[in-house]
């Protein structure tokens, strides 16, 4: 198994509804629930979701609490293209998906980008800056750079290099144009008049798509409502654009359901109610059931493997607004049958705080700007932690994530203590006073000791650079010793500072891993001999911080009328929350 980094995750206060993040978990605060008290197991199912790195967390400065992805209110500023940068009005999602609708499309085989070329030869570049006649013509294609897949493979061409979505649409795999609304009232007026005798169109079912045969529903029972019960239909139309409050929605509702108008009679409205009827013919949107799949079978045998379409490539077929199956509307089962998917379109969202509604982060309005107008990240309102074993190199500037894997040698032994060194960097500029508190023991079956020897220090503020440079350096000198040797940890005093940064040690003693070493439960029953579950062998100690400072206070009235007192007042600040410290794996015996 292998070794792994020292790592410090931080947990949210939104994932317990029962702790109190504002206040550290006292034994002689009687008025707080009994659970508020208890220590923080990192093994419990609910931490999974509630521990994240420092750089995944926000902070508020209004409610001055930690918020994690999971407790902020996003809210949709902007959807664009992730090809294109193009910005999509949030109206036209209505009427145009949520699929980019320029020329924007991905391989249906693997995803890739598709790109626009020409099918005839490339010209000579030595002509194409005097003889503008060069240029390629067409027909045009789209290609896939990465399969190699075209779309001449299903048949279809384009006309010109721009509009691919519109000319995608009018046409279905193989080249044959699609049949349209208007189209299809012509073929059909046509065919009535050559067999007037006949009930129904004599159009196959393969000649309707989804949206053909859906807007022919739609004329269909819109022409039953207006037949049936003509006020009823009108007011069917308006309600989309009166209000659920209007005066006349519920009256409007009721008629639609009882089928009598606004106008008429009770007695009227106490006889037959029109009954309206159900489609019957193709021209009303009714297709037949066509279960013969006789021809898919005969294709399925004469293919091989890598002709039929995987469940993913299926998948991505349905999201497309316009395609054109055969066989009612279902996914393609083979290659031949796919067609390019345009872009998803991706959204920029700002995220509020969902206490106070304060903004957390909000992004720049236009897309070809990737940064950020507001965005409050913890970093730089909490103090950084980052741990490192006490007898490697000095390394206390490289984040635990960034470091190289513990070597083998540093594994921790059972029973044998080990220091590590915890670093608190200061990133505001007041200074902090910083209290930790861990348990004796760590939670879980195997229990190991944990010492904080110097659990109460202050932080200078964040100051300019320049001014550690004019500091003495008495505490360093006194770390090492009167005899320029290295000095050892003591308890009750920090082990490094820094301009805005204190290191302390950290003793903890390893538990063995030996199932018939474990103690008995509190009430005296056995302990649990279940065999060694994965990363049960790592050694995360839960630890509380509270940081306290003053922050001035920002007053309401102006700076002429304000007094120098009310202006200069300070306001004490804490903040508590939990966090976990992984150090290593406990080697086995």
């Amino acid at each position: 198994m292998a070794s792994l980094t020292p790592y410090t995750y931080i947990q949210c206060p939104c994932s317990d509804t029962s702790f109190s993040s504002s206040a550290a978990p006292t034994s002689d605060d009687k008025t707080e629930h009994e659970d508020d008290g208890r220590t923080f197991d990192p093994r419990a199912p609910r931490a999974n979701y509630s521990l994240f790195p420092l750089e995944y967390l926000l902070y508020c400065e209004d409610c001055h609490q930690i918020r994690c992805p999971r407790c902020v209110t996003e809210e949709i500023v902007t959807y664009y293209c992730p090809s294109c940068l193009f910005e999509v009005p949030s109206s036209n999602l209505k009427t145009e998906g949520n699929r980019c609708t320029r020329s924007c499309f991905q391989c249906p085989i693997c995803i890739g980008p598709l790109v626009v070329t020409s099918l005839e030869a490339p010209p000579d570049p030595t002509l194409l800056a005097t003889d503008h006649a060069a240029q390629p013509t067409g027909p045009y294609v789209l290609t896939c750079s990465y399969c190699h897949w075209s779309s001449t493979e299903i048949g279809i061409q384009f006309d010109k290099p721009n509009g691919i979505y519109q000319q995608l649409t009018k046409v279905s795999n193989g080249g044959k144009p699609r049949l349209t609304a208007k189209a299809f009232k012509e073929r059909s007026r046509r065919e009535k008049d050559a067999d007037p005798e006949s009930l129904s169109s004599p159009l196959q079912n393969r000649d309707i798509d989804a949206e053909l045969q859906f807007s022919q529903l739609k004329a269909f029972y819109q022409s039953q409502l207006n037949e049936t019960n003509p006020q009823a239909a009108a007011g069917l139309g308006s309600l989309a654009d009166l209000g659920i409050s209007s005066p006349g929605s519920l009256s409007r509702i009721m008629s639609i359901y009882t089928g009598a108008g606004q106008g008429a009679s009770h007695k009227q409205s106490r006889g037959r109610l029109p009954v309206m009827r159900e489609a019957r013919t193709l021209d009303e949107g009714f297709q037949e059931a066509d279960l013969d799949d006789s021809a898919i079978i005969e294709k399925l045998r004469a293919s091989t493997f890598e002709d039929t379409a995987s469940a993913e490539q299926r998948l991505a077929q349905q999201t497309i607004p316009h395609h054109h199956y055969h066989h009612h509307h279902r996914a393609g089962r083979f290659v031949d049958d796919l067609r390019p998917v345009p872009h998803l379109l991706r959204t920029t969202r700002s995220k509020r705080c969902p206490a106070c509604r304060h903004i957390l982060t909000k992004p720049e309005s236009k897309i070809s700007n990737p940064r950020f107008r507001i965005r409050l990240i913890a970093g730089n309102y909490i103090p950084t932690i980052t741990v490192r074993p006490f007898h490697t190199p000095e390394s206390h500037n490289v984040p635990s994530g960034l470091r190289p894997p513990v070597p083998g040698e540093l594994w921790l032994a059972p029973h044998r203590a080990s220091h590590y060194v915890l670093r608190f960097e200061n990133p505001i500029f007041e200074p902090v006073k910083v209290t930790l508190a861990t348990p004796a023991t760590t939670p879980g079956r195997f229990a190991s000791t944990v010492t904080v020897l110097c659990p109460q220090f202050d932080i200078s503020a964040n100051t300019d650079m320049w001014d550690d440079a004019l500091k003495d350096d008495g505490d360093v000198q006194r770390r090492r010793g009167e005899d320029g040797a290295p000095a050892q940890p003591e308890a009750g005093k920090i082990w490094e500072r820094g301009r805005n940064w204190v290191s302390v040690i950290v003793e903890v003693v390893p538990a063995s891993l030996r199932l018939d070493s474990l103690p008995p439960g509190p009430g005296g029953e056995e302990p649990d001999q279940s065999p060694l579950k994965e990363d049960e062998d790592v050694l995360e100690i839960p630890m509380f911080v509270r940081v306290e400072w003053e922050a001035d206070t920002r007053d309401d009235m102006g700076s002429s009328t304000a007094s120098r007192e009310t202006r200069e007042a300070r306001e004490k600040r804490e903040l508590a929350y939990w966090c976990v410290l992984g150090l290593g794996r406990i080697a086995r015996e």
